[in-house]
C-alpha cells in the first residue's frame, strides 16, 4: 500500500468491492462498517428472471445485482430502510408483473428518464441514503459463455459450450473455461477510476464463475486491477464445492483465479476454518498468487453457508488496517 494510504485511518481508505448477487451483499454489508469510502463494481450478466426479461425488452444492463448492492449501502434509518424494502419488494400472483422486483423496475424507468446508467443509480442512492457508490462493471450487458463437461447427465465425459449466465449456473456439470462476450465490452469509466484510485480491492465472495470471475474477463477492468497502487483482497466462499465449483476445494479457487488473470496478484485471502481442509496447502497456494492467507471465522453461528456482517467485518478490518 503506498505510504499515504498506511497513514489513513481505516474509515478514509477508499475500498472498491467487485461481484454480484448475494456474495457482494455480504461484503458490502460488513465494508460499510469500516469505510466512508465504498464503491461497489457489479457484474452484468445476468440473463435470468426479472432483470433477464427487463434486459432483453429494454436492451439495457441487467438490474438485479445492482439493486442488490443499493439494497445492502441502505441508510441505517427509518427512511433508507423502508426505501430497502420498497426497492427489495417482488410482485407474486400470476399476471406479467409476477417475479419483478419493485426496485429493477424503478431503476429501468429512472434510466430511461434521465438517459444515464451511472447517474440513475446514483439517484437511487440518493434515494437510500446509501453509504457508498454502485456502479456496473460495464457499460454494456455481458453473456456469460462456459466449456462445462457433462453439462448432459447422459454424457458425463463430453464438453459443451453453454451460453447464458443462468445456464450457467444451474448447469450439472463442471466449468471448465469461462469467458464473456463481447469480448472487448465498453467500459464504465467510473468503475475503472474507482479501482485506480482506491486503497483496497476486495473480490468475492459469490458464484465463482458468474459473479466473481466475469470482472477480470473484461478487459479494460483487468488493466485497471493489474496498474491500480491498491492491495488486493479476496473472500473465499462458504462453500467452495457447489454448484458452479462443483468438487472444488478452496485452493481450487486460487488455481482458477491464477489461470484467469495470470497478470494479477493478490495480497490476501480471507478463508473462514470450515472451508479450510490443510491450512498449509491453502496458504502455499495464496502465496503462488502473492497473498497471505488470514483464516478467521466469518460464518454466521446460526446459518452455515452465510456471512455474518460483523464477524466479516472484524478480519477484514484486521487486515485492512494493517
Amino acid at each position: 500500500m503506498p505510504p499515504a494510504a498506511q497513514l489513513l485511518p481505516t474509515h478514509q481508505r477508499k475500498i472498491v468491492a467487485l461481484g454480484g448477487g448475494h456474495g457482494l451483499f455480504a461484503s458490502l454489508s460488513a465494508l460499510r462498517l469500516l469505510t466512508d469510502h465504498l464503491t461497489a463494481v457489479v457484474t452484468v450478466a445476468d440473463d435470468g428472471g426479472s432483470s433477464g426479461r427487463l434486459r432483453d425488452d429494454f436492451h439495457v444492463l441487467p438490474p438485479g445485482d445492482l439493486r442488490m448492492a443499493l439494497a445492502a449501502l441502505c441508510d441505517d434509518s427509518e427512511w433508507g430502510h423502508t426505501w430497502r424494502d420498497v426497492l427489495q419488494h417482488r410482485f407474486a400472483g400470476s399476471g406479467e408483473l409476477q417475479g419483478h422486483s419493485l426496485g429493477n423496475l424503478m431503476i429501468v424507468s429512472i434510466w430511461e428518464l434521465l438517459g444515464d446508467t451511472v447517474g440513475g443509480l446514483e439517484l437511487v442512492g440518493r434515494l437510500l441514503g446509501a453509504r457508498g457508490r454502485v456502479l456496473p462493471m460495464a457499460s454494456e450487458p455481458l453473456e456469460i459463455v462456459a466449456e462445462i463437461r457433462g453439462h448432459d447427465p447422459d454424457r458425463p465425459d463430453e464438453t459443451v459450450v453453454v451460453h447464458g449466465q443462468h445456464r450457467v449456473a444451474s448447469s450439472p456439470g463442471v466449468v471448465s473455461s469461462i469467458g464473456i462476450v463481447p469480448t472487448c465490452p465498453q467500459p464504465c469509466v467510473e468503475a475503472l477510476d474507482a479501482v485506480l484510485e482506491a486503497d483496497w480491492v476486495v473480490l468475492g465472495p459469490g458464484s465463482w464463475f458468474t459473479s466473481v470471475m466475469p470482472h477480470l474477463l473484461v478487459p479494460d477492468l483487468a488493466d485497471a486491477l493489474v496498474a491500480t497502487t491498491a492491495r488486493r483482497l479476496l473472500i473465499l466462499n462458504l462453500e467452495v464445492a457447489t454448484d458452479e465449483t462443483r468438487d472444488f476445494r478452496a485452493e481450487d479457487h486460487l488455481a482458477s483465479f491464477a489461470a484467469n488473470a495470470p497478470g494479477l496478484r493478490l495480497d490476501a485471502v480471507v478463508a473462514d476454518p470450515s472451508v479450510v481442509d490443510d491450512p498449509e496447502t491453502l496458504r502455499a497456494a495464496a502465496a503462488e498468487v502473492g497473498a497471505e492467507l488470514v483464516i478467521a471465522p466469518v460464518v454466521a453461528r446460526a446459518r452455515p453457508g452465510v456471512h455474518d456482517p460483523l464477524r466479516l467485518a472484524a478480519a477484514l478490518r484486521d487486515v485492512i488496517a494493517n
